[in-house]
Parts: structure tokens; C-alpha cells; sequence
């Protein structure tokens, strides 16, 4: 399989949230599509999507970062791709996009209920680091 990995387009929208939806990385208080137009082409973040030869988006990773800390985000493949080592250079090219920008770090966060993807990550060299993740909604939800 070739795959061209390369920045995500403003008409690759519909189907790069597509795929984040088959690949059930989407919740309801997210809204998919707002956050791949915030993060696409910016100078802190980007989308970054890998073209089958026919052009159609079989895999992507969401990156930006804060100028400190490198952040993954919506990794995704193709269902019918999964397993080939395709998530494996999604990550690899979100670290060269971070280290392009002198981004030493890269950190990710994994759902509960994706947990199944930790054992990729440990083998792709992440850790699970000993944090306590505290977060507010400004919006007035409840938080529970």
C-alpha cells in the first residue's frame, strides 16, 4: 500500500470526520468538523492525512502544540487499514511536524473507553505519565 502523508485540505473535512467517526474517536460535546477547521494550517497546530493512491484520506492525526509540550489528537486509520502500521506513521509524522517546530515533547490523552490503544502507544515509546488531568467547562454544563 502507498500512502502519501501529507496536510489535511479544507475539502478533506467531510472525510477525514468521517473517518474519526468509524474509528469512534468523536463524543457528543465535541463538535468534529469545528475542530478540524480550527486546527487546520495554523502555525501551532495542523491535520495531517494519509492519501491512498487514489486520493482518498485513509488515515489522519490532529497535532498542535502550546510552544512547550507536543499534542496528538483524533489519531485515526481506516478500520479496513488498521493493523498495517499505518497509525504508527500517522505518530511518526506528527513528531516530525513537532520537531520541525523545536518541540522536544509529544503527549497524548486515551479515553477510558479507547483503552484498548494504550499497548500501540507504549510500543510507538509513549509512557503513561503520572498526571491528575483536572478540567472546567466556561460553557456552564454540569460537569458530571
Amino acid at each position: 500500500m502507498t500512502l502519501a502523508i501529507g496536510a489535511a485540505t479544507p475539502a478533506d473535512e467531510r472525510a477525514v470526520v468521517h473517518l474519526w467517526r468509524a474509528c469512534g474517536l468523536t463524543v457528543p460535546y465535541n463538535d468534529p468538523a469545528s475542530d478540524f477547521r480550527f486546527a487546520l494550517g495554523k502555525a501551532a497546530s495542523d491535520v495531517l492525512v494519509a492519501r491512498l493512491e487514489c486520493g482518498r484520506v485513509g488515515a489522519s492525526v490532529m497535532v498542535g502544540h502550546d510552544g512547550h509540550r507536543g499534542w496528538l489528537y483524533y489519531v485515526a486509520v481506516d478500520p479496513m487499514m488498521q493493523r498495517q502500521g499505518v497509525g504508527a506513521l500517522m505518530v511518526e509524522a506528527a513528531e516530525a511536524w513537532l520537531r520541525e517546530r523545536g518541540i522536544v515533547k509529544a503527549q497524548l490523552l486515551v479515553r477510558e473507553t479507547n483503552a484498548g490503544v494504550v499497548a500501540f502507544y507504549e510500543k510507538l515509546g509513549f509512557e503513561t505519565a503520572p498526571r491528575v488531568i483536572m478540567s472546567k467547562w466556561l460553557d456552564g454544563r454540569d460537569a458530571s
